[in-house]
């Protein structure tokens, strides 16, 4: 997954919604009921469903139909791909910072 950019994409896009992150949130917090995600979000049942779809193909939501009711969980293995994607950008980013800073105090002590 993580070395898939077409699945990256997809978990930025996901997260890139308000609502989305809000109900990332919750379940970071454990399982819960579509009902207990819509519960606090000014939208339509169908409307949450359809953002969950939008998270479960990403990869970042499951489910798991028992009954009547839908529980969705968190992936823990998504998240650390993204997390993992991140950290790679900000160390290079970190080590190109410092690199500058090592060359500007070189060019300070020569001047």
């Amino acid at each position: 997954m993580l070395h898939d950019p077409a699945q990256l994409d997809l978990m930025f896009q996901a997260l890139a919604d308000p609502a989305r992150r809000q109900m990332v949130e919750r379940l970071s917090r454990g399982p819960a009921s579509v009902s207990q995600l819509a519960e606090p979000l000014a939208m339509s049942l169908s409307a949450v469903v359809q953002h969950l779809n939008v998270l479960e193909a990403s990869g970042l939501v499951s489910s798991e139909k028992l009954g009547r009711v839908r529980t969705c969980r968190i992936e823990p293995k998504a998240l650390r791909a993204a997390e993992h994607w991140i950290n790679e950008r900000r160390l290079a980013w970190e080590r190109r910072l410092d690199r500058l800073g090592d060359f500007l105090a070189e060019t300070k002590d020569e001047s």
